[in-house]
Parts: structure tokens; C-alpha cells; sequence
């Protein structure tokens, strides 16, 4: 069959109509001339998946191996400091300190994106987003003219590749010769079940995109962010409500769902990934919610969020099952307009650890010692090796997988992060790399949304980069400045030298084999 995620004639046509009543509305409010191409770029990306490709189960290598429940509770948008186990003294988490009290919490944990689409394909795939195609926040295949042009210009603008840092444009979904964690884990026996949102394919413009097609036996939720339009709700692949109304209903609604999915469980181990609508924006909570925190409807969400993960840890404990449950808690990426990034520089869109840097949380009991505190740096790409790891099965042979195995940071047993470098991606464009102590930014988007600012050759962008020259690029200590405050370069040439050869080397590889197959 051929590739599905390809830019059709008909696609490519109508987002092309689509830029350009974007563009004459950015000319008519007097915003920024951006510099059109005379097509979307094609990124080589897209001519490497093996024709006809669909990867077949893993191989079980492990028969004995532990084989835990696994929950991965993903939420929207939260930030670093919005949880009382984070430092938080407004906002009131107790579910989830208690979460962290019977396990462990990373301090230096990090989305593999600071946006929703790469972030959540890094999570369930377990490589970086830019290998399957999917740098940049996907949209509704149907969205309303009006609604694109007025709230999404900038997002539209990066869709279609206008400016040099533009993402891929010829990607609407996950890939099917992408791997996911569902699809794996069913090799092992698991049975597999999501709710939420799924923001990896507009399944209603194109139902291979739905996630019980992308391994999961049960799905629950929304194809996107709860600011896109039309916004669905579907069980399995049968649309339920064309488009939400009452927003305040879906963490309610997601939470009997994931507790009947618990509750149905049978012998057979399962995988369950709840990935929470909120705290993205717009805001909204259940009356029984809506104005109790004193984080104003922003807290409201985050302790209706709490309560959720509450329900969930109860039906375990009914079933008799928390113990043989691996529970994390995490967030797709820092805050956005609202929330706190713990005192992080930079928010959502952005390289800064604001926008990367986000809260985990696992509790295994037995493996994980309670109340212990990881300062070793992770990534969500992670939990792909390590869920494989305890269900007993090989990695992928035929595609590099990113991620590392960290069941030794979740228990104590290793000192030191597998991990020799992680890498800070806006778009296409590798911004920033960690080694160790040190981060380097050799240059960063000044996003402001949703007009994205980068190094695209236009005058706006020649104009930010020639007022914020001076300040690039920047060398960070972050065990002693972990909110990104002063520039080391002067003092550590050779550091920063070491790091910037490491992005080119990667890019370099990058190139080479974008997809990261192996050829085994």
C-alpha cells in the first residue's frame, strides 16, 4: 500500500488556498512579510520508509521477566512547578505527591519536545519526532477556514514550510512503519487501551490514524488539542459527538474510562495511556471543580487532574493490582500561556528548560524504592526500552530507538543516566544540545505565539536575529543555574566547542539515515 502519510495533490492544494488567505490576512493587520516559496519544502524524510513496510511483532527474549501493568498518565501542558511534590504551595496535588511519596520523582526529566504532536510520537515511538516526520503540531484535516486563518496563521505557516526552520510538510500522521508502544507491548501479551487525546493524526480525515489501528485494542477521546475545530469525541473508531461543547466533562469522562478499562482487566497484563486534554488551553473544568483552587481555573484543572489519578490508583488497589502496576506521571511539555515551569526559563514552543524540562513521577512497588528523588536527566523517549525491558522483549532491529532503558534510575541501582547527550528540537531545527552538566544553544526561536520567529530569511527574522546576535550562543552550567540565567561561553570555550561538534555530528547522522534504520 502506499505511504499514507504523503501530502496528497488534494491536500497540498488546499493548504496551499489555505497560506494564502492566511497570508493576506497577515498583510491586511499589517503583521510580518514572510518569504513564500513556490512549494512546501520536501524533506528527505519521506522517500526512506522501505516500500510496503509494516514492522510484524517482537520477539519475546525474556520469558521470566517481571511483566507489570503499565500506566502512563500524560497531561497537556503542565508545568515543572504546578504539582505540591514540585515545590507548588498554591495548587493542591495530594494523589499525586502521594504518587511521589510511595515511589520516585525525576527532577531533571525532559519532554522529547516542547510541543504536543513531537512530544507524544516521541513518547509512543520511543525516537526523536523528526525521524517519522512529525516536528511540528498537527491540525485538523477539516478545520473552518476562518477559525485557521484568525487563530492558526503562525501554525499554518510552519505546516506549509514558509519560512527556513519550517517543519515537514508532507506528513499528516504516524507513520504505520512507526512502532509503537501499544503495538509492541501486545507482542508480550499485553492487552492495550488509550484515552484522550491523540494528536498523531486526524483519524477523521483518514482512519489509519485512529490508535486502535496503532495498537490499542480500546480508545477513548479527542484526535487533537482542545483549541482546534471541529473537536470529536470517539470511542474506538465511532465518532460519538462531532464536535465537544462542554469541554468540563472530558476529565470526568475520561476517568470512567480508564477505570472500567482497569476494571475489565483480565489474567493477561495490560498498557493503559491516559493522555489528560488539560492544562492546555482553553481552559476548562467540571462544576464540581470549576473555582476551588486558588490557582484560578488553571489550578482547577490541574487538581481535577489530581482527583483523576486518584480514581485510577483506587480501581488498581480494588483489583488487587497497584502492586504490579508501573505508574508514571509526566507532561508532554512545559506550560504555554498559564502554569508554572519552576522557576525554568522559557515556556512551551521554546529550547529553554521551561519549555523541556517537565515532572515525572513512577511508582513500581518492589523496584522502585518510595520516596526517593532522580536527579539524573531522562527523557519520555524512555519509556519505550524500559517498558520493553520489563515485559521481556527485544528492541526494534531494524530502526535505531533513541530512547534508553532507565530501569536503573527508576530503582536507585545506576548513578548515572544512560544517556550521553539529549538533543532540543523547534521544528526541524536542532537547537540546543545536554551533555552532562552543560546545555549549549547555539541559537533559539523568541516564539511568540502564534507567530513563530526563527532563522527564516525574512525580515522579521533578520531583524530578531540581528537584535539578539550578541546573546548567542549560550553555554549553561545546570547543576549550579538551572534556570538558564548565565551565559558561560567566555569562561568554557572549549566546553562549548566540544558540545557544538557534538549537534554537528548528530545532524550529520541525521542526514546520513534520517529514519535511523539499521538494515538488520
Amino acid at each position: 500500500m502506499a505511504e499514507r502519510s504523503k501530502l496528497t495533490r488534494r491536500r497540498f492544494l488546499k493548504r496551499t488556498a489555505l497560506a494564502g488567505a492566511a497570508l493576506a490576512v497577515t498583510a491586511l493587520a499589517g503583521g510580518a512579510t514572510y518569504k513564500l516559496l513556490e512549494s512546501p519544502k520536501r524533506n528527505p524524510l519521506f522517500d526512506e520508509y522501505p516500500p510496503n513496510h509494516r514492522p510484524g511483532p517482537l520477539r519475546v527474549v525474556a520469558p521470566r521477566a517481571p511483566r507489570p501493568n503499565i500506566v502512563i498518565v500524560n497531561c497537556d501542558d503542565l508545568g515543572y512547578g504546578d504539582l505540591g511534590c514540585f515545590g507548588n504551595q498554591i495548587i493542591r496535588t495530594p494523589n499525586i505527591d502521594r504518587l511521589a511519596a510511595e515511589g520516585v520523582r525525576f527532577t531533571s526529566f525532559y519532554a522529547s519536545n516542547s510541543l504536543c504532536t513531537p512530544s507524544r510520537a516521541g513518547l509512543l515511538t520511543g525516537r526523536y519526532a523528526q525521524r517519522s516526520g512529525l516536528g511540528w503540531i498537527l491540525l485538523p484535516e477539516n478545520e473552518p477556514l476562518v477559525p485557521r486563518v484568525l487563530k492558526n496563521i503562525g501554525l499554518m505557516m510552519g505546516s506549509l514550510g514558509l519560512f527556513d526552520s519550517g517543519p515537514n510538510a508532507e506528513t499528516t500522521g504516524l507513520s504505520v512503519s512507526e512502532i509503537t508502544l501499544a503495538e509492541a507491548l501486545k507482542s508480550a501479551g499485553y492487552r492495550t487501551g488509550m484515552v484522550g487525546k491523540w494528536h498523531l493524526g486526524d483519524f477523521g480525515g483518514d482512519p489509519d490514524f485512529n490508535p486502535c489501528r496503532n495498537g490499542f485494542d480500546f480508545f477513548f477521546g479527542v484526535p487533537h488539542s482542545n483549541d482546534m475545530v471541529p473537536y470529536p469525541l470517539y470511542r474506538n473508531e465511532r465518532e460519538l459527538e462531532a464536535h465537544v461543547e462542554d469541554q468540563g466533562k472530558l476529565t470526568g469522562l475520561y476517568t470512567r474510562e480508564a477505570v472500567s478499562f482497569i476494571e475489565n482487566t483480565e489474567a493477561r497484563p495490560f498498557f493503559l495511556y491516559f493522555a489528560h486534554t488539560f492544562p492546555h488551553q482553553p481552559l476548562h473544568a467540571s462544576a464540581e471543580f470549576r473555582g476551588r483552587s486558588r490557582g484560578g481555573l488553571y489550578g482547577d484543572t490541574v487538581e481535577e487532574i489530581d482527583w483523576s489519578l486518584g480514581r485510577v490508583m483506587e480501581a488498581l488497589a480494588r483489583k488487587g493490582l497497584d502492586r504490579e502496576t508501573l505508574v508514571f506521571f509526566t507532561s508532554d511539555n512545559g506550560p504555554w500561556f498559564e502554569g508554572n515551569p519552576g522557576h525554568q526559563r522559557g515556556r512551551k514552543a521554546q529550547s529553554y528548560e521551561g519549555g523541556f524540562r517537565v515532572p515525572m513521577i513512577a511508582r513500581y512497588p518492589g523496584i522502585i524504592p518510595p520516596g526517593t528523588v532522580q536527579d539524573q536527566p531522562a527523557m519520555n523517549i524512555d519509556f519505550f526500552p524500559t517498558c520493553l525491558a520489563l515485559a521481556g522483549l527485544e528492541l526494534p532491529r531494524d530502526r535505531i530507538i533513541d530512547g534508553k532503558n532507565i530501569v536503573g534510575l527508576l530503582s536507585g541501582r545506576d548513578r548515572q543516566t544512560p544517556h550521553e547527550a539529549f538533543y532540543f528540537y523547534h521544528m526541524n531545527d536542532l537547537e540546543a544540545v545536554r551533555m552532562g552538566r552543560w546545555k549549549f544553544i547555539r541559537r533559539i526561536n523568541h516564539y511568540v505565539w502564534p507567530s513563530p520567529i526563527s532563522k527564516d530569511d525574512t525580515f522579521f527574522g533578520r531583524l530578531v536575529r540581528k537584535r539578539v546576535k550578541y546573546r548567542m550562543p549560550l553555554l549553561h552550567d545546570l547543576d549550579q543555574d538551572p534556570s538558564e540565567s548565565y551565559n558561560l561561553i567566555d569562561r568554557h570555550p572549549g566546553v562549548a566547542e566540544r558540545l557544538q561538534d557534538r549537534i554537528r555530528a548528530w545532524e550529520s547522522a541525521m542526514k546520513r539515515n534520517p529514519r535511523g534504520w539499521t538494515g538488520q
